[in-house]
């Protein structure tokens, strides 16, 4: 996910997005506690993703 593509999105959708993405981090993390987790590269992605949003979130917010 770009930044620009986030950008573009209005204030509730962006917490929507904010919402998805941590239950994804939270299904990653029980995943990888399992063993279950084959591509751990994931957590790092939707980490970030997850940085991106509150970053926009943020921009947002200070205009």
């Amino acid at each position: 996910m770009k930044a620009s593509e986030l950008q573009a999105k209005d204030q509730a959708a962006l917490t929507k997005e904010l919402n998805d993405l941590l239950k994804a981090q939270f299904s990653l993390r029980m995943q990888l506690a399992t063993q279950q987790l084959t591509n751990t590269a994931q957590l790092k992605k939707v980490r970030r993703d997850i940085a991106r949003v509150k970053t926009v979130i943020n921009q947002k917010g200070a205009k």
